[in-house]
């Protein structure tokens, strides 16, 4: 019996499919490795195709199996399609070495593919460096072999910290109306995050990808670090930089799928739709517009382990956050379906493919690297996301909730904040079947067409109400709930957090990449960093709050305990109470009910003391909580409870006092 079964009892009546899971994943590894051997010497076909230095010269291979000829043009043959050809090998594998005067780092190459009468171009699979010209919006691909032209300087760097997640996109990382670069962000916003006590950044959009709007979602190239943002060595200063900062950084991978372009993608690579993909309409997919890998081909297989390996060794990647995970697991890419039972895991629905490559995936990742992260996008909650895959699991360390923000948008959006219903709310904080980072928006919420928390309470007001003298109902009420929507969320949903850049300070308006319909104009498409300095607007303020509940969080290891211990729930009060890590969290949701000498049950007999409110004036609130300490013991009563102020709109945090 798996340990899972044992952990998660009721999963007992699904012991077979549990069974058949271990099955076939130990069934793909054999296949793999049949001398049982680490998978990190299976995932090496980046060092062998692509392009390599030799002794004498250069040598260029692809797995083409469906072609039948292969050339490599470029500046070096002064672009003659077919006049440089590749040699067949076996087993759909071609090869051309060419003289070390022929190419350098930096040439512009592509290959030429003939399938029957087709002949078409292509970015080589395993390209390093793709560009564009921003005159034809034609892209090419730059030689680039040049291993060791960076010196690291982060040898031995590990990180066990529980994740406070900083996720980014470097594009839009300046305040300026261009794409910022991997240097730009590991200078300026570094040591930002760092200020914040995130101690991880994601970032998004490093893999190539063709159009920029995509938030780097439709991948085209792999292996290559987006040109956009810089050089290959300008990501390594960036990694390396925040490793000497004891940040851990994550690479958004994106293994979900692929973009369905030909010259700029893997598709019809070797002039078929099944080379990587599944053949026909299986392989499409139906809302995303893009291309769905065959997870059972060991080729396949072979390309996306190497790729995992190929971030972590060659960029140093702490590990993955997987886009799209429910997108794979289901044949039906979980579109229209409610989780609703646990036999909805267990169908014919489920892609059991997608399943082995993930615990593949997520065995190479340790194997590579103990101390890595691995973090799945699952809004399905399949069972044993998180569990080791010898307990019959998948593997991965975490998953996202990404419940919690749909129920604060809907909450919103739908119903005044004196209506809502805190059960239903701690509810969704604190069911989980598996570790969870927790996350009040992420750019989701950001995007052109939705609104952040901050902007969906302030809506036009954020245009000329957010002086710090100014205060309005509206403004009010946005500022008092985007601090207790944070810590709250923070506090009780999970056991790692995420914020995106620029939501910690309540950033205006959305996220509109540049495009034709708005003038190819970048208003949108970055970060008002100056708000942070200009201490005569409440930007200032709602940062000072994010990064003293982060630290706070840190400081006292609130996710060394796995879930909140709940003191005190009052639907009509609208008051929720709750410990973790020693601390006591007191939030009051009411918009008008202040409350005078409130009682919260704790679960120590000591003095608690304030460490900081929402209502404090350092956060642009009005002072009106005293911070010195209280006593839990209350003549005459048995048990021990602290006797607060509570003023509508506020929350506390407070240390028990030993």
């Amino acid at each position: 019996m798996y340990r899972i079964l044992k952990t998660h009892p009721e999963l007992e009546p699904f012991a077979k499919d549990i069974a058949l899971r271990m099955e076939r994943y130990e069934e793909k590894r054999t296949q793999l490795v049949p001398d049982g051997s680490a998978l990190s010497g299976f995932a090496n076909a980046h060092q062998w195709y692509g392009f390599h230095r030799t002794e004498d010269g250069w040598v260029y291979r692809e797995w083409a199996p469906a072609a039948d000829c292969v050339y490599l043009t470029g500046d070096f043959n002064e672009w003659r399609w077919t006049v440089t050809p590749l040699t067949r090998l076996e087993n759909g594998n071609w090869e051309l070495r060419l003289p070390a005067d022929v190419l350098h780092t930096g040439s512009r190459v592509m290959t030429i593919v003939r399938n029957g009468d087709a002949l078409t171009q292509h970015i080589p699979l395993y390209a390093k460096r793709v560009t564009q010209d921003w005159v034809t919006q034609s892209w090419c691909c730059e030689v680039w072999d040049d291993p060791n032209s960076f010196e690291w300087t982060d040898e031995g760097f590990v990180s066990e910290e529980k994740p406070f997640i900083y996720e980014a996109h470097v594009g839009m990382s300046s305040e300026e109306d261009r794409i910022a670069t991997y240097r730009d962000f590991a200078d300026n916003v570094l040591p930002h995050v760092k200020d914040g006590g995130y101690n991880t950044i994601q970032l998004m959009a490093v893999m190539e990808h063709p159009f920029y709007g995509s938030f780097g979602y439709q991948v085209s190239s792999f292996f290559a670090a987006s040109s956009r943002f810089g050089y290959p060595n300008d990501l390594k200063y960036l990694v390396n930089k925040a490793h000497s900062m004891g940040i851990r950084v994550l690479l958004d991978v994106v293994h979900s799928h692929s973009v369905g372009n030909t010259l700029e993608g893997i598709n019809r690579f070797d002039g078929t739709d099944y080379q990587f993909f599944h053949a026909g309409p299986e392989g499409d997919h139906p809302a995303w517009g893009t291309k769905l890998f065959d997870y059972d081909k060991p080729e396949v297989l072979h390309f996306l382990l190497s790729n995992l390996k190929f971030w972590m060794e060659e960029y140093h990647f702490d590990g993955f956050r997987f886009d799209g995970v429910t997108s794979m697991l289901y044949h039906s890419h979980g579109l229209g379906t409610a989780f609703s039972n646990l036999s909805m895991y267990f169908t014919m629905d489920t892609d059991t493919e997608a399943v082995t490559y993930l615990q593949l995936a997520n065995e190479l990742i340790k194997e590579i690297n103990p101390h890595s992260l691995t973090i799945a996008e699952d809004m399905s909650g399949m069972p044993g996301m998180c569990e080791p895959i010898s307990d019959g699991g998948i593997g991965f360390d975490y998953r996202l909730g990404m419940g919690i923000p749909d129920l604060w948008i809907r909450l919103i959006k739908e119903q005044k904040d004196e209506d809502w219903n805190l059960g239903n709310i701690w509810h969704e904080l604190t069911f989980r079947n598996a570790p969870t980072v927790a996350y009040a928006e992420s750019h989701d919420q950001a995007l052109v067409g939705d609104k952040t928390i901050m902007f969906r309470l302030a809506d036009a007001a954020m245009y000329d109400q957010m002086q710090k003298d100014c205060h309005t109902d509206v403004i009010d009420r946005a500022m008092a709930l985007h601090k207790m929507i944070r810590l709250l969320t923070m506090a009780a949903g999970g056991t790692g957090y995420l914020a995106f850049m620029g939501n910690e300070f309540g950033h205006p308006e959305w996220i509109d990449f540049p495009r034709p319909g708005n003038g190819n104009s970048f208003k949108y498409c970055r970060r008002q960093w100056s708000l942070l300095r200009n201490e005569d607007l409440k930007y200032p303020a709602l940062y000072r709050f994010d990064r003293d509940m982060i630290h706070t969080a840190e400081e006292y290891r609130i996710y060394d305990e796995e879930y909140p211990d709940l003191r005190w729930i009052h639907e009509d009060d609208k008051i929720i109470a709750f410990e973790r890590g020693g601390l006591l969290f007191v939030f009051n949701f009411s918009p008008t009910g202040s409350r005078t000498d409130y009682r919260i049950p704790v679960g120590k007999a000591c003095d608690y003391e304030v460490l900081f409110t929402s209502d404090d004036g350092a956060y642009c609130g009005w002072d009106r909580i005293d911070h010195s300490r209280v006593s839990s013991f209350i003549p005459g009563e048995k048990g021990s409870c602290v006797r607060l102020y509570l003023p509508a709109r506020t929350c506390l945090v407070l240390k028990a006092c030993d």
